[in-house]
């Protein structure tokens, strides 16, 4: 299932903007991960990610009001589409089985 692969960073900003739902843009995404995983998170890398997620159907995108403050540029909100929580899913499970497989004695190491 090729076509529902995510890569780390992808499947990190997925999962954040659904944890947003509704209030999910560039700020709050970047800030939402750098909080709950204390990593930093670079506005580029996260532009990026978003529209690469946006053009394989993962994400959906819609202009917020333009503000004064921002110029006159209105801030772009991302929601998951329904083919986004497919690929949402099958990176659960995939990971689940992976995790159910380990023996016992590994997850025990010190």
């Amino acid at each position: 299932m090729k076509r529902f692969q995510l890569g780390e960073f992808e499947e990190i900003v997925l999962l954040t903007v659904g944890v947003l739902h509704g209030n999910a843009y560039g700020v709050t995404i970047k800030d939402e991960i750098e909080q709950r995983l204390n990593r930093e998170v670079s506005v580029g890398s996260l532009q990026i990610t978003l529209r690469r997620l946006e053009s394989k159907g993962f994400l959906k995108s819609t202009p917020g009001d333009s503000t004064e403050s921002r110029r006159g540029r209105p801030k772009l909100f991302f929601e998951v589409t329904a083919y986004g929580k497919k690929a949402l899913d099958y990176c659960k499970e995939s990971r689940d089985e992976l995790w159910k497989a380990l023996p016992q004695m590994v997850l025990n190491l010190k």
